[in-house]
This record gives structure tokens, C-alpha cells and sequence, in this order.
């Protein structure tokens, strides 16, 4: 009697325990449907368009702004903006990301051209059905659409009057460049020396290219201290070459009686600033460039007339400024 109902109860257990497991599946079932039906939903709410923002350095201050500014329309707009680059500034990597956006056939790509390199490849997208947009650097001789960026002839203008304001006329000048071979930076020179040269007191001696890199810059700087030690100023068309020409003339004992101009308002840009050890800074609008490149993308794609050129503002920041330029950065 005893074993008939020992077995009794291992019965009911065991159907207790099948039942338990099929509530459970069963409930099991019902959450993945569940999932299942929110990611069918999900997928008839996809943005629209797919573009991918193409920039020089990932961990670059500049580019974050430009990346954020783009970004900042998926608020706006239905659109997904996936922002690509190198960790360091790498041309060969970018031309890797390019030909991949190029491949999975987004809907527009927006990329920084920063060599003829760069020219086939737009060219390839275009041919491909996929609109180009070029950002902070130009390909004017690809079938790219628009390029959205600074006028970087003005903007080396702009440096050449901020130059001759703040040494009253009187300087002898050495100019790093991030490239000899790039049209922008070409510019940047162009508009500054076609300012400065129409002052007797100034002189420019010497001319390098740092190659995108502040090692670079220190190392040119040091060598055109070394051979001009009659140098009083310098001016850098990019990011780093003001932190490499500060470290040159800190390195030879020189930084109280140099000055400093540079190109955009980066983090330690800015610091040197604060400091003294930069005097002024040519500051652009990334922000506003990668804002921009989203919406002009859009009328490009939904049939819209655009421009060849938007060009954005450029200004001469000095340390007086910062507490202005401070609250407004990061707007359009």
C-alpha cells in the first residue's frame, strides 16, 4: 500500500513538473513573439535614407563636432547618420571606408578629401548612383555634388590681418603647412601671404609641411629656428602645428618672444590659448559643417537644386574671446 502510494505521489509530482515546464515554454513563446512583433514593427519605422560621414581622425576634437553636428539631425530628420574615420589620420584608411560605404550602397556619403586620391573614388560612388558630398577639404575636380566647408582663402585672410594687428606691422614669419600638395591649405597660405605681404615690416623666410602631425610640426619648427633664429611669428594652417611650434620654441627658449597663430579651436588649442602660449586661432565651424551636410544631403537625394559650394564662417579667436566662444560652441 505504502509503494502504491509512494508511486501515487511521484506521479503527481511528475505531472506537477510537466505542467510547471509548459507554463513556462509557453510563457517563454509569448516573450519571443512578443519581440518578434517589436522588431517587425521596429523595421517599418527604419530611417529613410543611410548616409555615412567619412572624417579625417575619430579622436580628433574638430572632427567629434563635425560627427555630433551630423548626428544632431536624426532628431530632425528621418535619418541615419553613421560616422566613420581612422583613429589617426590615416588617407589610405579613409579611402578603405569609402570604397566599404561605396559597397553596402548607402544612400549618400559625405567625406573629407584630403588628396587627388580621393578623386576616383568620389567618382566611383557618383557612377555608382551614390551622391558625394566633400567636407572641410574639397575634391573640385570629382563629380562630387557640394562641397560644405570653410573659404579657406578668406580664412587665410583673416589670419594675415590678425597677424599684422597684433604685431603692428612688424614681424618676420615662418609658415608650417599641413601639405604642400593640398588645395585648401594652398589657400590658407595664399590668403595669408597676399595680407601680410603688403606690409614692408613683415617678412616671411621660411615655409614647411608638417604632414597632419604635430611631431612633424615640432621637428620643422625647430629646424626653421634654428637656421632663421630671426623668427618673431609664426603662423600653422592646421589643427596641430600650433602645439608643434609651441613645443619647438619651448624646447629652444623661445616661446616669450614668439608670436603664435593657428588653425582651429581644439581642446589643447585652446589651452595654449588660456596660457599665452598661442596668440590667436583661426576657428572654424565643424559643427555647423556636419549639420549642414546632412540637410544638403537630403535635397540632393529627395531631388532638391543645391549649390556647388556652401561655405561656413571662419573667425580669429584670442584669449579675450574665449569666454564668448566658450558658450557658443557647438552651435550652428
Amino acid at each position: 500500500m505504502n509503494r502504491r502510494l509512494f508511486i501515487y505521489h511521484i506521479l503527481i509530482l511528475s505531472l506537477i513538473t510537466v505542467l510547471g515546464f509548459s507554463v513556462y515554454f509557453y510563457k517563454q513563446e509569448q516573450e519571443t513573439d512578443r519581440k518578434m512583433d517589436e522588431v517587425i514593427s521596429s523595421e517599418t519605422s527604419l530611417p529613410a535614407y543611410h548616409f555615412t560621414l567619412i572624417g579625417e581622425e575619430m579622436n580628433h576634437d574638430y572632427w567629434r563636432l563635425v560627427g555630433e553636428g551630423a548626428k544632431k539631425t536624426k532628431t530632425k530628420y528621418n535619418v541615419f547618420v553613421e560616422y566613420e574615420g581612422p583613429k589617426r589620420s590615416n588617407p589610405d584608411e579613409q579611402l578603405k571606408l569609402l570604397d566599404k560605404a561605396i559597397a553596402a550602397k548607402v544612400d549618400g556619403i559625405i567625406v573629407q578629401a584630403l588628396n587627388d586620391q580621393f578623386t576616383p573614388m568620389i567618382n566611383k560612388a557618383v557612377s555608382a548612383g551614390i551622391p558625394v558630398i566633400t567636407i572641410d577639404m574639397d575634391a573640385k575636380e570629382s563629380l562630387r555634388n557640394a562641397y560644405i566647408g570653410t573659404d579657406n582663402y578668406l580664412a587665410g585672410q583673416l589670419a594675415g590681418e590678425a597677424l599684422v594687428k597684433d604685431t603692428g606691422g612688424k614681424a618676420t614669419v615662418g609658415i608650417i603647412t599641413a601639405s604642400f600638395d593640398n588645395v585648401d591649405h594652398q589657400q590658407r597660405v595664399k590668403g595669408f601671404k597676399d595680407i601680410v605681404g603688403q606690409f614692408e615690416g613683415i617678412k616671411i623666410v621660411a615655409i614647411e609641411e608638417s604632414n597632419v602631425t604635430r611631431v612633424d610640426t615640432e621637428q620643422k619648427a625647430y629646424k626653421m629656428l634654428t637656421e632663421y633664429p630671426n623668427i618673431t611669428a609664426f603662423y600653422g594652417t592646421s589643427s596641430y602645428n600650433g602645439m608643434g611650434i609651441v613645443a619647438a620654441a619651448e624646447s629652444l627658449k623661445r616661446q616669450d618672444d614668439m608670436y603664435v597663430i593657428t588653425f582651429d579651436a581644439i581642446e589643447e588649442n585652446i589651452q595654449l590659448l588660456e596660457k599665452g602660449a598661442i596668440d590667436a586661432i583661426v576657428a572654424q565651424l565643424p559643427f555647423k559643417m556636419g549639420y549642414l551636410s546632412t540637410e544638403i544631403m537630403l535635397d540632393i537625394v529627395t531631388g532638391k537644386p543645391v549649390k556647388e559650394f556652401y561655405h561656413t564662417d571662419s573667425s580669429i579667436i584670442r584669449k579675450t574671446d574665449l569666454p564668448y566662444w566658450k558658450s557658443q560652441r557647438g552651435g550652428l
